[in-house]
């Protein structure tokens, strides 16, 4: 993507897959993944989003499973007991059929508090080589009809099995997939998704003993109004944590098999900042297939084992949350949060925050670039309650530490309107962050956690 705005690759939902620093040339990023809808009335209403999500023992004794076990322990999980059957795959990506042995469990239903417009769902797992998995979300409209069962994507965190993959093409004329996101077709019709189920189905080569293991699984749910600016937060904090901070566009040109390059890379670089501040690391030889000339190495190792090979980009949205929850110690969620209150309720418990946002140069002071999607890390804020954030599309690791105005920042970010550089009417992602944090938090960040919606 160059500074002004591209045409998209694809039509999808707003999701960030790329941006540019000052006075560089880049390739197209993806557009926005939202279709606009009718406005809102203008009635002041709650900010309806609420994710739900399974993690315990008895959340996952609540949902039915064939061959299927719980798997006990400081960190329950769902693994695969006894094998329901077997069933052959064929990866449209390689071409390649295998036969897998196959178990399944399915939540309970559960039944929005708001019903919802979209919906995007992520998990927490450990797939081990010969193994991966799928999630699949299917519910019920609020006109009492039922959707089809849609696949929220194929995942392993390796790709020597299958190519880790989202699923185009799914609509039963009432709603349809972006890449990550349910999303109704109409909303000004009135209908909404009322309530939802997940199908996760765990897979592993024939005749072994091996089995993913699934720690959280869950799903955010939102009817956020549309709307081009969105009230005015009042400072709360000054404070700042210790991320690191990396670049980009340093990895310009290094693995183009990875959507075209480290240009194209906000999205794992941001996810590897928040790792590393949470103290994931990878080994030497993890990291031995990456070129020894280059920096920051595991960047691309962010990079390679975030990429949809459907979606062709390293910005699938649970794709990094997945990705993160690799590393030992740490959990994660995809969700919208409603202001930037919610943003410093989590970073004065030392949480930092991955937001995704869409805005032409002249919408934010100091970032010297326009952007179709893209992602930053939110590390704190001034004490005139300013946004500190470490921005990848900066020209050097040292460079990456911004600050961003309050007002401005927050309207780019919550907002589910805008008009791109041509002057269209173009959708923002209306308050999507990653949430990345210890898998067993302190009290204080258990709080924080559940007071944007998150357990």
């Amino acid at each position: 993507m160059s500074r002004a705005e591209q045409p998209s690759r694809r039509t999808v939902l707003a999701v960030a897959v790329a941006a540019a620093v000052t006075g560089t040339a880049t390739p197209a990023a993806a557009t926005a993944r939202r279709t606009p809808r009718a406005a809102d009335s203008g009635r002041a209403r709650v900010r309806p989003i609420e994710y739900h999500g399974w993690t315990t023992a008895r959340e996952w004794r609540s949902g039915t499973g064939q061959g299927t076990r719980v798997a006990a322990g400081h960190r329950p999980g769902l693994v695969i007991g006894a094998p329901a059957g077997r069933s052959d795959y064929t990866d449209p990506h390689t071409g390649t059929t295998a036969t897998w042995e196959f178990a399944t469990w399915t939540t309970p239903a559960h039944r929005l508090a708001v019903p919802a417009t979209e919906v995007v769902a992520s998990w927490n797992a450990d797939t081990p080589e010969g193994t991966w998995i799928q999630v699949e979300l299917g519910g019920a409209y609020s006109d009492g009809t039922d959707t089809p069962w849609y696949v929220m994507g194929r995942w392993a965190s390796g790709d020597q099995d299958i190519k880790r993959t989202s699923v185009d093409g799914q609509t039963d004329g009432k709603s349809t997939v972006w890449t990550d996101t349910f999303s109704i077709d109409d909303a000004s019709t009135g209908l909404r998704l009322a309530a939802y189920r997940l199908r996760l189905t765990l897979y592993r080569r024939p005749g072994t003993r091996l089995t993913p293991t699934v720690w959280r699984l869950g799903a955010m749910g939102s009817d956020v109004p549309d709307r081009f600016t969105v009230p005015a937060s009042t400072p709360g904090l000054a404070q700042e944590l210790a991320v690191p901070r990396y670049s980009q566009e340093i990895h310009k040109g290094q693995y183009p098999q990875f959507d075209n390059g480290g240009e194209a890379w906000c999205s794992p670089t941001s996810s590897q900042m928040i790792i590393e501040y949470w103290g994931g690391r990878l080994t030497a030889e993890q990291l031995s297939w990456v070129d020894p000339s280059y920096a920051d190495p595991q960047v691309d190792n962010a990079a390679r084992f975030t990429y949809d090979y459907q979606y062709e980009g390293c910005g699938n949205w649970p794709f990094n949350a997945a990705y993160a929850a690799t590393y030992p110690g740490l959990q994660s969620v995809v969700t919208r949060l409603g202001s930037l209150t919610d943003l410093e309720t989590l970073v004065a418990a030392g949480i930092p925050a991955i937001t995704s946002q869409s805005f032409l140069s002249s919408e934010l002071t100091g970032a010297g670039y326009g952007t179709s999607g893209h992602l930053m890390t939110v590390i704190g804020f001034t004490a005139d309650g300013d946004v500190i954030a470490n921005d990848p599309a900066s020209p050097s690791d040292a460079a990456v530490r911004r600050v961003y105005l309050r007002r401005e920042f927050e309207n780019i970010w919550l907002r589910t309107k805008r008009h791109n550089a041509s002057g269209a009417v173009a959708s923002g992602t209306g308050g999507v962050c990653y949430l990345y944090f210890p898998a067993h938090p302190s009290p204080r960040q258990r709080k924080a956690l559940a007071a944007v919606g998150v357990r």
